[in-house]
C-alpha cells in the first residue's frame, strides 16, 4: 500500500477512528492528538500489514492499543463535562443529546478492555469480527457483552 492508498484508507475509516478518540479523551485537543498519534502507529505499522485480516480489523486494533496504551503512558484523568451544543429545532431534541452524553459518560467508567469491547458491539461487529481484534475466543466475547450491558444499565441507573 502507498501513501495515497493509506490516505484513502483513512478517510473512509476515520469515523472508527473519530469513535475511539471521543471514547477515549474528553476533549477537543486530546482527541485530535489521539487522532494523529494513530494515524501515526497505523502509518507505522503498514508494512507489518499483511492481509491477513481485513483492513478494518487491523485498524480497530492499531487504534484501540493506541488509546489504550497513550492513556496509561499520560496517565491521564478522565473529567466528565456534559458538552451540549446549541442545537437548531430540527436537530435531535435536547433529551436526545443528554441521553448520548449520560451514555458515553458510563462507557467511560468501563475498563479499558470493555470499551474496546462494547465499541467494536456499537459498531455491529460480528463476534468474530471482535474476537479476531481483541484475542479473546467468540464465545468469551458473548459472555463480556452481557457483563458489560449490565454494568452500563447500573452507571445509567446511579
Amino acid at each position: 500500500m502507498d501513501e495515497t492508498q493509506f490516505l484513502t484508507c483513512i478517510e473512509e475509516y476515520q469515523g472508527i477512528i473519530h469513535k475511539i478518540c471521543r471514547l477515549y479523551r474528553d476533549t477537543r485537543e486530546d482527541r485530535e492528538d489521539l487522532f494523529q498519534e494513530i494515524t501515526f502507529q497505523l502509518w507505522k505499522s503498514l508494512p507489518a500489514f499483511k492481509n491477513e485480516a481485513k483492513i478494518s480489523t487491523w485498524i480497530y486494533r492499531i487504534a484501540l492499543n493506541t488509546a489504550i496504551a497513550t492513556f496509561r503512558k499520560k496517565k491521564h484523568a478522565i473529567e466528565y463535562r456534559p458538552v451540549l451544543p446549541d442545537l437548531p429545532e430540527e436537530q435531535p431534541s435536547e433529551e436526545l443529546a443528554l441521553r448520548q452524553e449520560r451514555l458515553f459518560a458510563a462507557l467511560k467508567q468501563l475498563d479499558d478492555a470493555d470499551k474496546a469491547i462494547i465499541t467494536l458491539y456499537f459498531e455491529e461487529l460480528s463476534y468474530q469480527q471482535i474476537a479476531a481484534i481483541t484475542g479473546i475466543s467468540e464465545n468469551y466475547v458473548g459472555v463480556k457483552l452481557n457483563r458489560i450491558k449490565i454494568k452500563i444499565q447500573k452507571l445509567l441507573i446511579q
